[in-house]
């Protein structure tokens, strides 16, 4: 290696004087004309003479075991100064927000494609990256987990010592087994999105020559990223100080950490700085993504159209590390129902590790997911109950004094059905006049092959819910530091915290409150860093109520520490009473106390709830499945608008990302392998695709929130997909159970795999063809998903009597294997699958003994879907089922069956194709 030049020192500038109005009022953002005119310097954008280059060697398979790592000839390219592998790590080899499961760099195993192995530091890009591709490893290649159900199975591969599934949040509000006079069932799938932020992830460490290290880096947490970083690079926090640069975006991608470690641990090694900077097909790989997810719905309802209850099971992949997924997981479980009131409720969310990449924070955090599936529910129950949509969620809607079926208590405010009736009431969109439709306003636009004849028109509403800050006792607190004193004659206030400003217009805000607080007109946000005490992180719509909450309170302190109150005073009256004095006050500020949910999924878990609705109206060509979105109307309750143009731009922007979700956005990955990891492949909505929008703002004061306000950022988000959805369900009739709704959802092209007959159906279920008759009556299938949703309603919808018969026409596991004719082709073939075909003498009365028990408890056959099980997991599972009431067996065993039939028909589809 050769020495070092001497690490030169990066000096900050000041941050520029604002003149903000005060809070409520429109103002004028001070990063805004920089970013417009190019001058806006971004994480990316920073340098420092005589820096190196680092670069990272990444896995390119899903699932492989490491036998050697090679880097002999990289360290011989010119030019290169360090390579550097999980040997190196000076201290803790692992990090992670919520669980420390995530090697800084892979040993032994990857987890999922792009899994950081080797790292590299070089004086030019271009020589970092021919090192990386001249670095060899020997992999023995595994067979990747890629099915998030797979992975809960009992014979799947253990991904993790902890086993696969992350995490499991039931919620049990009040009688979940009650009857209802009507049942709707669904099932439902979101894929994968991606946060797709503009600017990729980058950043420059720089050693101080003592030991410790500067890093200037672009991320959502800076206290978060700092203590991790500090654990793993074994050195005390104070010796690790992190600056925040520009972020061009992050919507949750930001939250974890990416090439921050890496970047410090080659400058520490090399004594110089270094940078590195993703490019975008690395960016995919270098940050997590929205989980997908599955969810099963039943919601049953009064003949008048009210909820009796919600059954739901949600399943999410977290894909190779945990990230924030628990969180999501317990998100997704408490907004399951959506903001409804349900007197009864089970809800079972599950969130599991695979060999996907990694997933955690995105806009809307598990609410996002749910609320697909909540309000498509609510669409199936008014079309079953024969009422408007509108006015079956209006007459169900939350209302102060509601529970969440968490049993938590909805408080003020809470207008729900206000936010239904007023978009409703927003006048809608023009239809073509009698000569036929503008070509430019086409579905497809002037270039379509059709003009116009196979168009519908569709209108769609749909409503969201979610929390606001963290929840489930967390300790939610921000530090704020407030400095008023003259400069250059004037009176100044300068504001010090360490909360990030990703685009949402923070920096802005903390100097509305500062001049709102103290008066002065000229006021100096600082750079935040670690210099000063955590303030969280920018997720969760949090830090306008908790920063906000901080600053606001570090005014008052100053204000108080004055002895008078500067707002009633002149500048130059102020100017004189400071004098040559600075008064400075630091105030940690927290919201009340949230508690952790209990065995039932039952507790005080969230401080305050956010609400939005949204209208949808679509031309949709139902012959080529080409969508035009006409507008988008909302209304969202904010307690406070604290900068009424830069809510509005939230709003909208919220509600873009909720369209990309709805129609184009989807990482697509294939046995654990991405497919389109770059912007010409990953579909995004562009300002050809944004509708023009209607926006009314609700401002019902939050008691509880300074200044009555509510964090706004991910609502727009939640209810935008559902609604577009919706409004593609009334323009064509199909189902849509998927998003994002591609054009062959829309004109059935799926409907080919779907070739099956009423007999062939009829064999899914043991000796039972009604369940077949039942689901034919729902065709036309447009995918599989439908299928499997209409075969399950018919099982679910049907009389207990019926049920029970479904369930008694199953056969007894392992004991019917040898009475030659009893046995059903599938029954048959799924019971030799777990080898109950080819049992021990000894086996066999044990099983004798389970069934013989089970008959006597229950009054029919113990039914598992036994390709997800052992012989041994069986026989255990049985015998913990023996422990459950009459009812919840029942449950078990429809699910069980739904399960059954689920991989029959698969089978019964690769056969016909």
């Amino acid at each position: 290696m050769t020495s070092a030049p001497a690490v030169p020192t990066r000096e900050r500038s000041s941050p520029p004087f604002q003149r903000p109005g005060v809070v409520g009022t429109s103002t004028v953002r001070a990063d805004g004309i920089p970013k417009v005119r190019g001058e806006f310097e971004y994480s990316s954008d920073v340098r420092m003479d005589g820096m190196l280059w680092g670069a990272t060697l990444r896995s390119p398979h899903p699932r492989a075991d490491i036998w050697s790592v090679d880097f002999s000839r990289a360290l011989a390219i010119p030019g290169v100064r360090a390579i550097l592998t999980h040997e190196h790590v000076p201290g803790r080899k692992l990090y992670g927000m919520e669980r420390a499961d995530q090697p800084v760099l892979a040993w032994q195993h990857v987890r999922y494609q792009g899994e950081p192995i080797a790292i590299v530091a070089a004086e030019h890009p271009e020589t970092a990256r021919r090192a990386i591709t001249a670095i060899d490893v020997d992999y023995d290649v595994l067979e990747p987990l890629t099915d998030p159900d797979r992975a809960m199975a009992a014979d799947a591969p253990q991904l993790h010592l902890s086993g696969n599934v992350l995490r499991h949040v039931r919620i049990v509000h009040g009688d979940p087994d009650v009857a209802a006079d009507l049942v709707v069932a669904g099932e439902y799938e979101v894929g994968m999105q991606d946060q797709a932020f503009l600017g990729p992830e980058s950043g420059l460490a720089v050693p101080d020559g003592e030991g410790g290290i500067d890093l200037y880096i672009a991320t959502q947490w800076l206290h978060a990223d700092r203590d991790q970083l500090a654990l793993s690079l074994d050195l005390p926090p104070e010796n690790v100080r992190l600056t925040m640069s520009g972020a061009g975006g992050a919507f949750g991608g930001r939250e974890d950490l990416s090439m921050q470690i890496h970047a410090c641990m080659l400058a520490l090694h090399t004594g110089r700085p270094v940078r590195m900077v993703y490019n975008r097909e690395e960016s995919f790989f270098g940050h997590v993504h929205r989980h997908p997810c599955r969810m099963r719905y039943e919601h049953g309802a009064s003949a008048d159209g009210r909820l009796v209850f919600v059954r739901a099971r949600i399943v999410l992949d977290g894909g190779a590390y945990a990230s924030s997924s628990t969180a999501v997981c317990s998100n997704a479980a408490c907004f399951a129902a959506g903001p409804y009131d349900v007197p009864n409720a089970r809800i079972d969310s599950y969130v599991t590790y695979t060999n996907n990449p990694p997933c955690g924070a995105m806009r809307g955090f598990g609410a996002v997911q749910v609320a697909i599936a909540h309000e498509a529910q609510m669409d199936k129950l008014a079309a079953a109950l024969g009422t408007d949509p509108v006015e079956l969620r209006i007459a169900n809607a939350m209302r102060p004094g509601s529970r969440l079926p968490t049993g938590q208590i909805i408080r003020e405010p809470a207008p729900v059905a206000e936010l239904l009736t007023r978009v409703r009431a927003m006048p809608l969109p023009r239809v073509p006049a009698d000569g036929g439709p503008d070509p430019r306003e086409l579905p497809g636009g002037v270039a379509n092959t059709t003009h116009g004849e196979g168009v519908r028109r569709g209108v769609g509403y749909a409503v969201g819910i979610k929390n606001v800050g963290f929840s489930e006792g967390f300790d939610d607190y921000s530090t704020a530091r407030v400095r008023l004193c003259v400069n250059d004659g004037e009176p100044l206030v300068e504001v010090h915290t360490a909360a990030v400003e990703i685009g949402q217009g923070l920096v802005t805000v903390q100097a509305q409150i500062a001049r709102t607080e103290l008066g002065v007109e000229r006021v100096a946000v600082l750079t935040a860093d670690t210099r000063v005490g955590s303030a969280g992180s920018s997720s969760a719509s949090r830090q306008t109520y908790v920063t906000g909450g901080a600053v606001k309170a570090a005014c008052e302190a100053v204000r108080e520490r004055l002895g008078a109150d500067p707002r009633t005073m002149t500048a130059d009256e102020l100017a004189e009473l400071l004098g040559d004095d600075a008064i400075e006050e630091t105030i940690e500020w927290r919201h009340r106390e949230t508690y952790p949910l209990d065995e039932n999924g039952q507790g005080n878990a969230h401080v305050q709830f956010a609400f939005s609705a949204h209208r949808a109206v679509v031309d949709v060509d139902v012959e080529l499945g080409l969508v035009r979105v006409v507008e988008l109307a909302t209304a969202q309750e904010v307690g406070k608008a604290m900068n009424p143009q830069a809510l509005e731009g939230q709003i909208e922007g919220g509600t873009a990302q909720g369209l990309g979700l709805a129609l184009f956005e989807e990482i697509q990955i294939k046995n654990g392998r991405v497919l389109n990891a770059s912007f010409t492949d990953y579909l995004l909505p562009t300002i050809l695709d944004m509708p023009p929008m209607r926006i009314e703002i609700l401002e019902h004061a939050d008691p509880d929130a300074p200044y009555g306000l509510k964090g706004v950022g991910e609502p727009p988000h939640i209810s935008t997909p559902p609604a577009v959805v919706a409004a593609l369900r009334a323009a064509s009739g199909r189902s849509l159970t998927r998003i994002p709704v591609r054009p062959e959802h829309i004109v059935g092209l799926e409907s080919a795999e779907l070739a099956v007959s009423l007999a062939d159906l009829g064999g899914l279920f043991e000796h039972s063809p009604w369940v077949a008759e039942g689901t034919w009556r729902r065709a036309p299938f447009g995918s599989v998903g439908e299928l499997d949703a209409a075969l399950e309603a018919a099982v679910r919808e049907a009389p207990r009597d019926r049920q029970l018969a479904l369930i008694r026409a199953h056969p007894e596991l392992a004991v019917r294997e040898a009475e030659e004719g009893t046995l059903t082709r599938g029954s048959s073939s799924g019971q030799a699958s777990t080898g109950l075909n080819r049992l021990t003498a000894g086996e066999l009365e044990a099983w004798r003994r389970l069934n013989r028990s089970y008959r006597e408890r229950f009054g029919f056959p113990l039914i598992v879907c036994v390709r997800e099980h052992t012989n041994e997991s069986i026989i255990a599972w049985g015998n913990a089922r023996l422990e459950h009431s009459g009812e919840q067996e029942i449950e078990v065993a429809l699910a069980e069956i739904t399960k059954i039939a689920r991989l029959r028909l698969a089978d019964l589809l690769e056969e016909v194709s």
